[in-house]
């Protein structure tokens, strides 16, 4: 039943779940998520890839399928794969070009499995970015593929990084340090802070979502003394927020910004660099952290940790993260079919 007509969020189908790099933790850590399917209370999944992918690293059961409702039918019985080119000679650990261009054919599939309503959001297994561009792979990462595919801008597409206790929103992402101060720009943090604002309430069901805004300098510039990006930039973006409705606050000082009694304080703090969101995260949820984008017409969520080719194949990789993102996905996609969100 396509996600679009389902009035229930007990009817939604079930979730595709991209195995990333065949040569990487993806395949095992859905596997072990599969096995504490019941323990964890996840929604229906299934796997996209390389079958052989999943029998490299695991002998448990695995059932092909054709079809998300296929997958739904043998979901108590077996992780239900479905089957795009496969990968060759699979050696985890060891990543190669025929994996990648089966990374990125995962991807493609459990992109339009969502697009479509057939699969209720998708979830994605990390990549090795280095062989995906090898393969022609051209974007910085998944988000920004997914958000092309999904006709949405890539300003438009907001990470979140999100625990049980702490989300955070880098403003800037993947670019030197150097390069942050000429980088923001009113637009850009507005821009952010909107869709944040929004993406609260679509996916988490947060009403009227409380934002903070984390300064560039050291104590937030101390009146221009270390640095003039909070004068010029970042608070006439708050303020003009606050004239509008939104409930921000900002810039503060980002070392007293994450401390237990600061975090009951808001609902997400945005920052202006990727360490500066994603040490606090990583600190405080390291084992749960999910990544989820923003902005999309689809959930999309994904584990907040990389291929980890060392210990592939090795039966040692958490699959908490995992676990996590499928919940998260779950959860996102009932507070979207919930009345008002």
């Amino acid at each position: 039943m396509p996600l679009s007509t389902i009035t229930d969020p007990a009817d939604m189908p079930p979730f595709a779940v991209s195995l990333g790099d065949p040569a990487g933790i993806g395949p095992e850590i859905v596997a072990k998520s599969w096995v504490m399917r019941e323990a964890r209370g996840l929604s229906p999944f299934f796997a996209v890839g390389d079958a052989a992918s999943l029998r490299a690293v695991w002998l448990g059961p695995v059932e092909p399928v054709s079809t998300p409702e296929e997958a739904v039918e043998v979901f108590d019985k077996a992780l239900p794969c479905l089957q795009v080119a496969e990968a060759g000679e699979i050696t985890p650990g060891t990543p190669s070009m025929d994996g990648a261009r089966t990374a990125f054919q995962a991807l493609e599939v459990a992109v339009g499995l969502a697009r479509s309503g057939s699969a209720a959001g998708i979830v994605t297994a990390p990549v090795g970015k280095e062989q995906l561009y090898g393969v022609g792979f051209t974007h910085p990462g998944q988000t920004e593929f997914i958000a092309e595919r999904c006709g949405v801008a890539p300003h438009n597409a907001v990470m979140m990084l999100a625990g049980p206790s702490l989300k955070v929103v880098p403003i800037t992402i993947h670019i030197p340090l150097a390069e942050v101060s000429s980088v923001l720009t009113v637009d850009l943090i507005r821009a952010r802070a909107i869709t944040t604002a929004k993406g609260l309430q679509r996916n988490f069901g947060i009403g009227r979502p409380r934002l903070v805004v984390a300064g560039l300098n050291p104590h937030a510039g101390e009146g221009g003394a270390l640095g003039r990006e909070e004068i010029d930039v970042i608070r006439p973006t708050v303020e003009s927020l606050q004239a509008e409705g939104y409930d921000i606050q900002g810039p503060l000082a980002a070392d007293a910004l994450f401390h237990s009694r600061a975090r009951e304080t808001y609902d997400a703090a945005l920052c202006m660099y990727h360490d500066q969101a994603l040490i606090p995260i990583k600190t405080l949820n390291f084992d749960e952290g999910v990544n989820i984008t923003l902005g999309l017409p689809i959930v999309r969520t994904s584990p907040d940790h990389g291929t980890a080719f060392g210990i592939a194949g090795k039966d040692s990789a958490n699959p908490s993260a995992m676990m996590a993102a499928i919940r998260m996905a779950a959860e996102a996609t009932r507070a979207r079919l919930t009345p008002g969100c």
